[in-house]
């Protein structure tokens, strides 16, 4: 069996890349990503010399190239994103030509070397929940609502996904997974530039009131739910993937501090993002039942070994907070 993982040198590509070669040893793995920001090299450290992995570069609007790299693989797994809410309020477009156009070029070459094609997306897509209905979650059912460029453009893509299977008859399939923590992660996101910034000194800026919710999944256990869908998943369903695990943004700061050992002190509350969703949730019951996936890592245990990694890995996450990242760090925050 060989894949092709866009995207696998971003945080859950990778993560997904090192669970595959462990868990399938004899499978082959081509990893295609055009090396942005977010994609690091790094961290797939180990890999280069494995004779089932082959990197190359690329740019997944590309069509010539995304068809020669596709032509002999079984299954497309797509992660290649923009992802972070931010910068889609900063740069739409940018947001746009990857998650749309590049998600189209790469359904048309699945429709026309009849490739498996797996795209993964986000809850995001189903927009916010009320604070005040706890008992209600995202499920495949959900209308769409999204409500930033970023979910805009990722719900795009899930219709283009859906526009195929039904028109051309591509064998894809869907999954809108919940908020991935774990090591890897680019620290513009929230639990990682928490972590480093606290292990620089720094204090750690919380949006608005911190009472927005969301639900926390270890990638391993994302991981875990995309090898159910591309080797028992039925094709053109969607499944909705969580960690059941939903946490304020406040509760996970003072997890973060407390596991760390600093005070409130080290919070520093500023303005709120534009459009910031005040509650995601979501019942993975049917990947559950069909599938017999389930999240197995609880919160606080991964929470826990995340933080450890940060901290035995600081040239890694000190190489990534530099440059470019913490030019739009600055851009960013000094604007909340």
């Amino acid at each position: 069996m060989k894949l092709l993982i866009t995207g696998g040198a971003g945080f859950i590509g990778s993560n997904f890349i090192r669970y595959m070669l462990y868990h399938y040893p004899h499978y082959q793995i081509v990893n295609f990503d055009k090396l942005t920001y977010a994609g690091n090299l790094e961290n797939l450290k180990g890999l280069e010399d494995s004779p089932n992995y082959e990197f190359v570069r690329g740019d997944i609007l590309n069509a010539e190239l995304v068809e020669y790299v596709m032509r002999d693989c079984d299954i497309v797994v797509h992660f290649a994103a923009e992802t972070h809410v931010d910068r889609s309020v900063l740069d739409p477009q940018s947001f746009i030509k990857t998650n749309v156009l590049g998600t189209g070029v790469l359904l048309e070459a699945a429709r026309k070397l009849n490739k498996r094609f797996h795209h993964i997306s986000t809850d995001e897509v189903f927009g916010s929940l009320s604070l005040d209905e706890p008992e209600n979650a995202f499920t495949e059912d959900t209308k769409y609502s999204p409500r930033s460029p970023y979910s805009a453009s990722k719900a795009s893509a899930d219709h283009l996904v859906r526009s195929y299977i039904h028109t051309f008859g591509v064998q894809a399939t869907i999954s809108n997974c919940s908020n991935n923590y774990g090591p890897f992660m680019f620290p513009e996101k929230v639990i990682p530039l928490f972590i480093t910034n606290l292990l620089e000194g720094k204090k750690v800026p919380l949006y608005g009131d911190g009472k927005n919710i969301r639900d926390w999944i270890h990638v391993e256990d994302h991981c875990a739910a995309i090898d159910a869908i591309i080797h028992r998943g039925k094709i053109g369903e969607t499944y909705v993937v969580g960690g059941m695990q939903e946490k304020s943004n406040l509760e996970l700061t003072k997890i973060i501090l407390e596991i760390m050992g600093v005070g409130d002190e080290m919070i520093e509350y500023v303005k709120d993002r534009p459009g910031h969703d005040r509650r995601y949730a979501v019942k993975p019951h049917k990947i559950m039942a069909e599938l017999g996936w389930r999240p197995m890592i609880n919160f606080e245990d991964g929470i826990r070994e995340t933080v450890r990694w940060y901290e035995e890995h600081g040239d890694w996450w000190r190489s990534v907070k530099s440059g470019a990242y913490l030019e739009y760090y600055e851009k960013w925050y000094n604007q909340r």
